[in-house]
């Protein structure tokens, strides 16, 4: 009975371990599913929209093709739209039902952004570089993009903005390939079959016991035989041999059993599941990643911070080599406003006078603060805080960025040194964003529109000033380098044979206020104040100095010289009722312009 039982087990473990090895092998589900298009029109864009890269669960894989050169970038739905404006494209649609995409042409309607010139007429920009792509790839890189995107996020496909975009898209998703029996069914068959080697050993040993021992009987004398020849070796070749195949036999239990538990420890995918996530197991391949949905309702920031570090280090990358060779017109690229000018000036009184010293580098350092703008309109503010910490001497730069239209890139507006004392405030999570204060917000200690102003006269009149008790003294540093002690202690140095005058007014730069969490602002805003030096006897000269000689190309003057010196300044303002005062966080100024007086 043992060895039936044997032979039964022996043979339904060999069924249940070929069931097992035949669900991963010639049984096993299909790993994944694929959708083509031939994109067809010629448009300068193709786009993919979020649902559709959504359209079966887990990591997409895009491959793209058809053209010699060949762009794709992904980005929020709503930008991606906002940037092609009313450029026509191609949009790439998913059938259910089918398993097949589509392309159909798109004509947006007239917009007012970049993508449509004065003249009503469609623009073709390339999209590379465009700071609203969360990622982006070009050349070989845009073949293969595996993408672990969510529903908000939609790819845009170019060439080079003005040629027709690659006509060849194909996506892939993975499928859930798990097979759940096939462990149980090996490992089950594994120990079937050591249970029915078990029992075949067991009948063995019971089957030689049965018999027991055996009596001799007398036996009748043999003729005795003549001998025959025995080859040794062919007698112990044959021994050997018999053994050989018994241990083989043996050991090709335990090999059998070892191949199935491995074979079945390899993978999750072996096992059944009891969990109530269906969707397809984690590919180990790394790919690119977006954030998660936003709430409905919501609106997100202008910007992700990793998106937001490749910003910076692009505005790093400009502004180290302009300040090298001293460009202003490679500047423009990514500077605008105040930090424009001030720098512009920088580099011809740097030009022309070596000694003069340089403004502070914007390295490509890590965010230590980050704060945009939750909007879905145009411009977009975002404010940031940079640490070089190859330098740990230079202060911390705050940069205030602004993105006029979707087609421009983010600009610096304002580029300023943080003071040792500053403390900033507590701001909203990067994640959330915060909202722009109206200029003539009266829920601020002062309104934004008035910042610019009411300091500007305390630089100018000190504690005579209406609005001194407004402004937090202690910290601020540049009161104390250039404030009213300094003018007055300047203006006494001046020989009898001239005369100096300081006056002050609101820069051409709006101001810029950014929302915190205890109801009070970053306001960002810029001042011009004016130095005038007049001749004040006739015959008289008055020297202009090295920096302003350099901006005016006069190093003397029989009228007077007149140096306009602009200021970055960045402050937090409390609420309304509160008992804090404005505080300066930190601020740039430099000689922005030099002529003779008229």
């Amino acid at each position: 009975m043992r060895f039936v039982l044997a032979i039964v087990a022996f043979v339904v473990a060999a069924a249940m371990i070929g069931v097992g090895i035949a669900q991963r092998t010639v049984l096993a589900p299909p790993t994944q599913v694929s959708a083509t298009a031939t994109v067809t029109g010629g448009e300068p864009y193709t786009v993919i929209d979020g649902k559709v890269l959504n359209a079966h669960p887990g990591q997409q894989t895009l491959y793209v093709n058809g053209a010699s050169k060949r762009f794709v970038a992904y980005g929020r739905t709503a930008d991606v739209i906002a940037w092609l404006g009313s450029s026509r494209y191609a949009s790439i649609r998913y059938n259910a039902t089918t398993n097949a995409l589509t392309s159909t042409i798109v004509t947006p309607k007239s917009t007012t952004d970049s993508a449509t010139p004065a003249d009503g007429t469609t623009e073709t920009t390339n999209p590379a570089g465009s700071d609203l792509w969360l990622e982006e790839f070009s050349g070989a890189n845009a073949g293969t993009i595996r993408m672990s995107v969510p529903s908000n996020i939609s790819v845009i496909i170019a060439s080079d903005g003005t040629h027709a975009a690659p006509n060849s898209v194909r996506l892939v998703w993975p499928l859930n390939g798990s097979t759940p029996w096939s462990g149980p069914l090996i490992v089950g068959g594994g120990i079937l079959l050591l249970i029915g080697l078990g029992l075949y050993l067991w009948g063995l040993y019971n089957l030689r016991k049965s018999r027991g021992p055996r009596r001799s009987g007398p036996k009748m004398p043999r003729l005795p035989k003549s001998p025959r020849y025995k080859p040794v070796r062919a007698l112990e070749s044959t021994s050997k041999g018999r053994r050989s195949i018994r241990r083989s036999a043996v050991a090709a239990v335990p090999t059998v059993i070892i191949s199935a538990l491995v074979l079945s420890g390899c993978s999750a995918d072996y096992w059944p599941s009891f969990s109530s996530s269906s969707s397809p197991a984690a590919t180990q391949t790394p790919g690119a990643t977006a954030s998660p949905n936003p709430q409905a309702g919501v609106i997100p920031p202008d910007v992700t911070v990793p998106q937001l570090q490749k910003i910076v280090a692009k505005i790093s990358a400009v502004t180290t080599d302009a300040d090298t060779t001293l460009n202003a017109g490679a500047l423009a690229a990514r500077f605008t406003g105040p930090a424009l000018a001030l720098r512009t000036a920088n580099y011809a009184i740097r030009a022309k006078t070596p000694s003069e010293p340089a403004l502070p580098p914007i390295p490509a350092a890590t965010l230590l603060a980050t704060l945009p703008q939750a909007t879905n309109v145009w411009p977009r503010i975002v404010e940031t805080v940079i640490q070089n910490k190859s330098d740990p001497k230079q202060a911390p730069v705050a940069l205030v960025l602004v993105q006029q239209t979707p087609r421009d890139n983010y600009m610096v507006n304002y580029a300023v040194s943080l003071e040792p004392d500053a403390k900033v405030p507590d701001l909203a999570p990067a994640s959330i964003g915060s909202t722009l204060v109206p200029p003539d917000s009266k829920l601020l200690l002062l309104p934004p529109e008035d910042i610019a102003a009411a300091y500007g006269d305390i630089l100018l009149n000190g504690a005579k000033s209406k609005d001194f008790s407004l402004f937090e003294a202690k910290g601020d540093t540049l009161r104390t380098a250039v404030g009213a002690d300094y003018k007055a202690s300047k203006i006494a140095s001046v020989p009898a044979t001239a005369s100096l005058t300081f006056s002050s007014a609101v820069g051409k730069q709006q101001p810029i206020a950014m929302a915190t969490n205890d109801s009070g602002a970053i306001v960002s805003v810029e001042l011009d104040e004016t130095e005038t030096l007049k001749v004040a006897q006739a015959g008289a000269e008055v020297g202009a100095g090295a920096a302003a000689a350099a901006l005016s190309g006069l190093t003397t003057s029989k009228k007077g010289i007149v140096s306009t010196y602009g200021y970055q300044l960045l402050f937090y303002v409390p609420p309304a009722q509160s008992t804090a005062k404005i505080t300066l966080l930190g601020f740039s100024q430099g000689l922005v312009s030099a002529t003779e007086v008229p």
